[in-house]
């Protein structure tokens, strides 16, 4: 498997964007898209701590995808000691699709809609928190938007494959999952990884990682952090596809597993193989 490293732009114009990059669906990490964000000096971790501390938040571990918790928080917690732990050192609790702006819609003063491209959707603000060395599974969003990740405080690395790799990464049927590591791939189990090319990078605070539509991603937490998704849609199609995805999501895979369990798990997983195989012919 080969890992190009993800191009970083600075000064970069709304036209060169959408033609180099939007267009022909290639990540790029901004390294001043959000310079103006009074939330890039503002958002600490103590002022976080300080004013929204009691918050209760739902917390994910790495039992996520267990068939007997799947997509179910492990536990809740304090926002203010959640922080607190994440900045102490290493654990698997993360946060994510935390759109925080419904409890604290203040917060949203704090931030600015780029005008790289059009279609950003205002009222999905997801923001992502965990702790160092937790990682967030190989996937590509569900509702197929182009993502700008922003990163604060610390650091993230990123993975990145294009749409078209989607056999060869074992991707679950019914999910926008796969249960592969790019970061230790086993090649005796999955062969049909070895010849990928991927992009990777590790971003830092300020930095912003463009995902274009459909691009499996996988994240780890250098350090314990977090960052704040905004999504942008440019295409019909990838919006009906998202549709698509919930409705298979919500209603094939979180009904099978809740009626099969983990057959259902093992049959998903022979079937990624199968699509593999298919690919190494």
């Amino acid at each position: 498997m080969k890992l190009l490293p993800i191009e970083r732009r600075s000064n970069l114009s709304r036209e060169e964007f959408i033609e180099n990059y939007l267009k022909p669906k290639k990540p790029v990490i901004f390294t001043d898209l959000v310079k103006d964000w009074p939330a890039l000096d503002k958002w600490t971790f103590d002022w976080l701590r300080k004013n929204y501390g009691h918050i209760e938040v739902p917390l994910f571990d790495n039992h996520i995808h267990d068939t007997k918790n799947y997509f179910q928080a492990a536990k809740t917690m304090p926002f203010g000691e959640y922080l607190t732990l994440i900045e102490q050192g290493p654990t698997d609790l993360r946060i994510f699709l935390f759109d925080i702006f419904k409890i604290v819609p203040e917060l949203a003063n704090d931030i600015r809609f780029p005008t790289i491209m059009d279609g950003f959707l205002k009222s999905y603000k997801f923001m992502f928190f965990g702790g160092q060395n937790s990682v967030v599974n190989l996937h590509y969003d569900m509702d197929c938007s182009n993502v700008f990740l922003t990163q604060f405080q610390t650091r993230k690395q990123a993975i990145l494959f294009a749409p078209d790799k989607s056999a060869n990464l074992y991707q679950h049927p019914f999910t926008v999952q796969s249960h592969v590591n790019p970061l230790n791939p086993d090649y005796e189990r999955y062969p049909a990884m070895k010849n990928l090319e991927g992009y990777e990078a590790t971003f830092g605070h300020g930095e912003t990682l463009f995902i274009p539509s459909l691009w499996w991603h996988y994240i780890k937490y250098v350090d314990g952090g977090f960052s704040l998704a905004l999504r942008a849609n440019d295409s019909i199609f990838t919006t009906a596809r998202g549709g698509w995805n919930v409705v298979r999501h919500t209603f094939i895979d979180k009904g099978m597993t809740k009626l099969a369990g983990e057959s259902w798990k093992q049959w998903k997983e022979r079937k990624a193989i199968e699509n593999a195989n298919e690919v190494l012919v």
